[in-house]
């Protein structure tokens, strides 16, 4: 059995280049595989390996500037999630596009997973799930407003739109494992909300803890690695991923006709053009010749870097 561990921690980073080769010395040291995002803001990121493994890249990043508090989330893996370790420098560990949004000055109000439906069920309390619209589709938190986004950076312009809908409401967020929270409920405290709440741990966390007959979610949550989605007490869902589009399928899903694998789905039928579907078919093509060679391929069916 190998461990997953989701992690994200906001914290100054004065030169994130010089952190990326020792993180990726390591993890081939240790056979730890995933994908890491550096920026100046912090890390951010989901790795899986063995036990020891993992405790020796979670050491690794305690002891980096400011990362000494650094928290993570825990999965079990029955086979390894990811093909390859990736460590990114990007402009922000998970992209909202606001420069002068800092979660490191103050956040809204943590609810733990045993308070959150207290929270939700309140009459003036507004839910607001702040994933992207393919991620929502598939699981989201009884009552929660869908914003409908396509990616977290089209997040102030709807809340823009929408803020008047709001007055008077206490406001209640959540994501997958926190890291939007941080910056999603910044960003409304420096527009003048009061009252913002956000689920400690996000999804995870409350799917870990809290018993399913107790629970007010419904559906899967997205992840961003093979498992493509867990359920209650973080077992694997039932969906797959489209690795064209990179949106996660239901199994009845490959069975309609648009879905051709690694090539298109129902969702993604007319996104692409015929010289993109000769790539994706090529790249098949390249995925099952090195699955028929027992090699791997490092273009193999990875999801998408995702922020928690």
């Amino acid at each position: 059995m190998l461990t997953v561990a989701a992690l994200y921690h906001f914290t100054r980073f004065d030169d994130p280049a010089a952190l990326r080769a020792p993180l990726l010395v390591l993890a081939e040291a240790q056979g730890v595989k995933g994908s890491l995002l550096l920026a100046c803001e912090g890390i951010n990121g989901t790795i899986a390996g063995t036990r020891d493994g993992i405790d020796a890249m979670l050491a690794h990043i305690r002891a980096l500037p400011g990362c000494a508090d650094l928290e993570w989330k825990e999965s079990p893996a029955a086979e390894m999630p990811f093909g390859r370790m990736k460590v990114r420098l990007k402009r922000e560990i998970v992209t909202m596009g606001q420069p002068d949004v800092d979660p490191r000055a103050r956040v809204g109000h943590y609810v733990a997973p045993a308070d959150w439906n207290d929270l939700i069920s309140a009459p003036d309390v507004a839910v607001i799930d702040t994933r992207n619209d393919y991620e929502v589709a598939i699981g989201t938190f009884e009552g929660a407003i869908d914003p409908g986004t396509r990616s977290f950076r089209d997040f102030p312009a709807w809340w823009e739109e929408n803020r008047h809908r709001f007055h008077n409401k206490r406001i209640a967020m959540f994501c997958t494992g926190g890291i939007r929270c941080e910056k999603s409920t910044n960003y409304l405290l420096g527009q003048g909300v009061e009252d913002v709440f956000h689920l400690e741990g996000g999804i995870l966390k409350y799917l870990e803890e809290v018993p399913q007959e107790e629970s007010l979610w419904n559906g899967a949550c997205f992840v961003c690695d093979q498992r493509v989605s867990v359920e209650h007490g973080l077992k694997t869902g039932p969906h797959v991923m489209c690795h064209a589009c990179r949106r996660p399928l239901l199994p009845e899903d490959r069975q309609r006709p648009e879905y051709e694998q690694g090539v298109q789905c129902h969702h993604c039928v007319d996104e692409f053009t015929e010289g993109r579907r000769a790539g994706f078919r090529e790249r098949e093509r390249q995925i099952a010749l090195a699955e028929a060679q027992g090699r791997p391929h490092l273009g193999a069916r990875l999801p998408r870097d995702q922020g928690t």
